[in-house]
């Protein structure tokens, strides 16, 4: 964009013990897709970027809430999503209508996955896999965050957790934005909220919220895999993301426990 801005989407897929993500969008040095699965990224620059609402058209490719076409050098494949599950409102809250240097959106906490995609001739077949969609849009990434995303517990679950420094009308404050969608429920946990850090670590996360309170214990399996991230519009700076992070969730409200899972399957950046 040549506004020194940028905008992203990230579909992400997994079936047993591989993981999928795509990330189209456009930034001031031009449109690209991004591609993580659980053996490493690549970029590709694209010829050209339309958007109508959470749909992208780009090269030969479509990235939708409905799902995918891929039409990507040693990459191709097509994938239908159902059961699209978009939260109650903006995650965001009341900052969505204040100047931010990065807006996220959640478009689906959590769908069921249907297709194929082949990458260098493997096809992995996605029937019955979970996905999970999001968006951002700004100048920058924050300069420190954590990001915790994961749809793959038992009992079914989906979480999604982001704590940032925020510049802010010339100060700065660390926010948190987090949801978990439990038995038909959603559990929202923000800054807007009044949600309070008790504990922000590498490896462990306590929120409290009213009679609330989230624990997260996390390990990375690895470093992560390298991803181009804005900076002043520009894809020119660098994070990490591990695509099969650990994750262990206890949630309580009023000392009554609702929910204990774990799973060795989430999507982890810590910067």
């Amino acid at each position: 964009m040549s506004d020194g801005r940028f905008e992203g989407w990230y579909y992400k897929q997994r079936t047993g013990d591989y993981m999928l993500a795509f990330i189209p969008g456009r930034a001031a040095d031009g449109p690209f897709v991004q591609m993580i699965d659980s053996n490493g990224t690549r970029r590709f620059a694209m010829p050209d970027f339309h958007v109508r609402g959470d749909t992208v058209r780009t090269g030969g490719c479509v990235f939708s809430p409905a799902g995918l076409r891929i039409r990507l050098p040693g990459v191709t494949g097509d994938l239908r999503y159902d059961g699209r599950t978009p939260l109650r409102s903006d995650i965001m809250g009341p900052f969505a209508h204040l100047p931010m240097q990065c807006r996220h959106g959640v478009v689906s906490m959590r769908h069921s996955v249907h297709g194929r995609v082949t990458v260098d001739g493997r096809t992995h077949v996605f029937d019955g896999g979970s996905g999970y969609a999001e968006k951002d849009a700004g100048r920058s990434f924050p300069k420190a965050y954590l990001w915790l995303q994961c749809n793959d517990f038992s009992p079914p679950c989906a979480l999604m957790l982001s704590i940032a420094h925020i510049p802010f009308l010339g100060g700065a404050f660390t926010g948190c934005i987090c949801a978990l969608m439990f038995a038909g429920r959603e559990y929202r946990l923000a800054t807007y909220r009044g949600v309070r850090i008790l504990t922000l670590t590498d490896d462990t996360v306590r929120l409290r919220q009213g009679d609330l309170l989230l624990e997260l214990t996390m390990r990375p399996l690895d470093g992560g895999h390298p991803l181009r991230a804005p900076q002043r519009g520009s894809m020119t700076e660098t994070i990490r993301e591990s695509c099969d992070a650990y994750v262990h969730l206890r949630l309580t409200q009023a000392g009554r426990t609702i929910l204990v899972c774990e799973s060795d399957r989430a999507a982890y950046e810590r910067r």
